[in-house]
């Protein structure tokens, strides 16, 4: 039986899915809904659906029946094989002109080997990124669909009411072509893994350095959240510190392991940025330093026999709290440009045709790396599209300046510490490494040659030459 009222049918009733869902009917578009698991669909339907135009289905003939032609069908449910059953059983139910939109947290490998597959049945295939957590798929997420323009076109109207909202702009726009809405997805996890570190190392600095108590840190963060650091991830950390256990009264983050896990998602944008020949520093070590929290045995047995220096702050607080903020107000601008001129190669290699001033955009509310700082950013690459890298752009290229004294003083007071500060320190020589017009790379061509004959270049000649180097 159809109903000629369903606008789109959802796969998948896990957390993000059932807020989904919630989120597209109250904005006044009717949803078929089904999972594998029959009695998550009727726990849904009995205690959270209402009266709200959801419609349940048992059995993926029934589900796809419910819907009329032509039909979109989003599919939220974990990322790889499942994502690959789900499919499987759907395609022996539609119809050409039908459109597939996978929500979920895809490798966009597999996104372009899955489009091709529903290309051949002459279906329209969307990989769409999600970001927002629970709470933005109920209220408003950042959506990032790309491949299929027409099945794009299919649902536009639906993510535009169900997106978050920025000076009330929908926080989603089509990406690009093939996986790149997948792609960009990663990158934005990439550089939310990156931001993720920053902050941490600013907290271990102002904790372990300064001494400051967590009540004194909600404060700071709440503050910083007020100014230029302006940003999701800034506002939950003044949330976190603020939050005590309830057992015992003390701040529940410090009772919490210092062991972080990942889901893989941060190693793909490394992985890539590498094939694409793109520096992302600040995120590859993010990568690396959660891999080292979870050593955690081994550093409790470090720490018995390998010894630092004492740490001990000597010098005003509020003057080293405000160098804090500038160097991670920096260290965040750095990571950013990362991840975007990884879009830009990726866009080229790739054909995805990404407008970045879009991507940045779609950033600005609703996903968990939304900042301040992407209105500018926005404004950089309207005002420039080709930009090859946000720090060419004047006016970043002058906040960083105004702030890498106190961004050098915070790396190097850490070093004096011996408190780890990776991500920090590998941002300040990006930059470095980015504004130097010279680098050592000659040398390493060199030894290239010498025991490889590789070959290099010359500054004064044209051509590839090799040099026998024994000959001296």
């Amino acid at each position: 039986m159809k109903f000629p009222e369903i606008e789109i049918g959802l796969a998948g009733l896990g957390v993000m899915g059932r807020n989904l869902a919630l989120n597209i009917a109250d904005r006044g578009a009717a949803v078929a809904v089904y999972n594998r698991t029959a009695g998550v669909t009727r726990n849904f339907i009995e205690h959270e659906v209402g009266n709200r135009a959801i419609y349940p289905a048992y059995s993926i003939a029934e589900f796809i029946d419910l819907q009329p032609k032509p039909r979109a069908i989003i599919i939220l449910v974990q990322s790889g094989p499942p994502v690959d059953m789900v499919l499987k059983e759907l395609l022996l139910f539609l119809d050409p002109g039908d459109t597939v939109i996978d929500a979920g947290n895809s490798h966009f490998i597999d996104t372009n080997r899955r489009a091709k597959v529903l290309a051949n049945r002459n279906l329209f295939f969307v990989g769409m990124g999600i970001s927002g957590g629970e709470a933005g798929a109920r209220h408003g997420p950042s959506l990032m669909p790309g491949g299929s323009r027409k099945g794009y076109d299919r649902v536009q109207a639906i993510f535009n009411a169900i997106a978050a909202k920025a000076n009330s702009e929908p926080c989603v726009a089509y990406i690009g072509a093939g996986s790149a809405g997948h792609y960009t997805k990663m990158v934005h996890n990439g550089v939310e893994y990156g931001l993720m570190q920053l902050i941490a190392e600013s907290y271990d600095l102002l904790k372990r350095g300064a001494g400051l108590s967590v009540d004194e840190l909600a404060e700071i963060y709440s503050r910083w959240n007020q100014e230029e650091l302006n940003s999701y991830l800034i506002e939950i950390t003044a949330k976190i510190f603020k939050y005590r256990d309830t057992a015992t009264d003390r701040p529940l983050v410090d009772l919490i392991l210092d062991a972080a896990k990942q889901k893989g998602t941060g190693k793909w944008t490394s992985w890539d940025a590498m094939d694409l020949m793109v520096p992302t520093p600040s995120i590859d070590i993010a990568v690396a330093m959660r891999g080292l929290s979870s050593h955690k045995a081994e550093r409790r047995e470090a720490s018995q026999v390998l010894h630092g220096p004492e740490i001990k702050f000597v010098g005003d607080r509020d003057r080293f709290i405000t160098q804090m903020k500038n160097a991670l107000f920096a260290s965040m601008l750095v990571t950013f440009a990362q991840g975007l001129a990884q879009l830009r190669e990726a866009s080229l290699v790739y054909n995805y045709g990404i407008n970045l001033e879009s991507v940045a955009k779609v950033w600005r509310g609703g996903c968990i790396i939304r900042a301040g700082l992407l209105e500018g950013i926005r404004a950089a690459y309207r005002a420039k599209p080709d930009l090859p890298n946000l720090l060419l752009d004047p006016q970043f290229a002058k906040k960083l300046m105004e702030r890498q004294a106190d961004w050098r003083e915070v790396v190097k007071t850490a070093v004096g510490w011996g408190i780890p500060v990776p991500g920090l320190a590998v941002s300040l020589a990006y930059f470095d490494g980015y504004r130097s017009e010279w680098l050592p790379a000659n040398l390493i061509q060199a030894q290239r040659d010498y025991f490889g004959a590789h070959t290099y270049e010359r500054l004064d000649k044209e051509g590839q030459f090799h040099t026998d180097w024994e000959k001296i």
